[in-house]
């Protein structure tokens, strides 16, 4: 077995790998990429899907260890470091989306960005607040209440959508509940804009079940560090009983990424469950270790690293070069010349990717982790 400051590398290593898929995926050269690469249309799954539950099952994992410095501290200091944690990376994904503050307008002057046209929700407004009610439950409710209430959510989430869209349609694209919540809560000027399309991936209503990913993600942290003798077969059984409960519910309450639907958490989870176990099995029982680093790197510095990935994109295609933005001049120079289409659009994505693993490196040379 590992030793001591090694003992729960495969959670930094998995929290390390999501960062890493998650910014390939975010950033591609073109619009012309490989199938699993690409998020599912509608109804359905792919492993790109499972980029941003995985996220928060992370954000669960590091809780496990993180909360258990609040056991001696009184609920109005842990309160006060919940709530202070959940808003600034709340206002972290707001102002993200709010840059870079101006547009360039047809006659190539600058005007301001509208914070009336500012998006509200996001990955890190939804990281930020299923963190904040995952911790509160942990905080103030014994073990079974959470997951009693954790399965109250992801069945009332499923009873709201069946009933309270349009009765004909009630998982559609403009007819289910939480597209109507969202619209009616946030305003259409405050939600997600995509080709004419008006919607809200990341939308108040589905954050709902999505807390539930953040709870198993803790538990399974605790877990692990018990280091019980059948913690692998365990964890196995558990993820394949939460892949085939989805896939059974998957009939009535269709698996959906952009309306986080309950069969999603269960089949994120479970995927997740497995993964990790992979992980355990190859770094905690077979002692290889030797391809971790890379994934550490990333593993020490998640949100840092996720946050400037984004905001590096933002200027990138902000600043021009002719009539071409700088992440599609770079791309159309280098990338597409080099290996054109698809494959040209992957590289670009790794190659983004390592520059951000750098920078990383750097910081993690110079010690320097930023916590949030």
């Amino acid at each position: 077995m590992q030793a001591a400051n090694q003992r729960f590398l495969p959670l930094d290593v998995f929290r390390g790998l999501t960062i890493c898929f998650m910014i390939i995926v975010n950033t591609p050269g073109t619009n012309d990429i490989f199938a699993p690469l690409e998020h599912a249309t509608w109804h359905g799954f792919t492993p790109t899907d499972l980029v941003f539950p995985s996220f928060l099952f992370a954000v669960g994992n590091a809780m496990s260890f993180s909360m258990r410095k609040y056991y001696e501290l009184d609920n109005a200091t842990v309160l006060a470091k919940i709530f202070k944690r959940t808003l600034l990376i709340f206002l972290l994904g707001f102002i993200m989306y709010w840059l870079p503050f101006v547009h360039h307008t047809d006659d190539g002057s600058l005007a301001f960005n509208s914070i009336s046209n500012t998006r509200i929700m996001g990955v890190l407004q939804r990281i930020a607040l299923c963190y904040c009610f995952a911790s509160l439950m942990i905080r103030f409710l014994p073990q079974k209440a959470v997951w009693i209430i954790s399965g109250l959510l992801l069945v009332g989430y499923w009873v709201i959508m069946r009933f309270a869209g349009d009765p004909a349609d009630p998982y559609g694209f403009y007819t289910n509940a939480a597209v109507h919540f969202d619209k009616l809560i946030l305003g259409e000027n405050h939600m997600y804009h995509d080709k004419g399309l008006i919607s809200e991936p990341e939308g108040l209503l589905s954050t709902i079940p999505a807390i539930v990913n953040v709870v198993i993600g803790y538990y399974t942290g605790l877990y692990i560090q018990q280091r019980k003798p059948n913690t692998l077969s365990i964890l196995i059984r558990v993820g394949c009983f939460f892949i085939v409960l989805a896939t059974f519910w998957n009939t009535e309450f269709p698996i959906n990424k952009k309306l986080w639907t309950s069969t999603f958490v269960l089949l994120t989870a479970g995927f997740d469950l497995l993964i990790l176990t992979l992980l355990l099995y190859i770094i905690d029982i077979k002692e290889k270790t030797s391809w971790t680093g890379f994934f550490t790197t990333f593993g020490k510095n998640p949100l840092f690293l996720y946050l400037l990935s984004e905001v590096m994109v933002i200027f990138l295609f902000f600043f021009t070069i002719g009539n071409e933005s700088v992440y599609a001049w770079i791309n159309s120079h280098f990338f597409q010349p080099l290996a054109p289409g698809k494959v040209g659009s992957l590289l670009f994505a790794i190659t983004y990717m390592l520059f951000c693993w750098c920078v990383g490196k750097i910081l993690d040379k110079k010690r320097i982790y930023v916590r949030v």
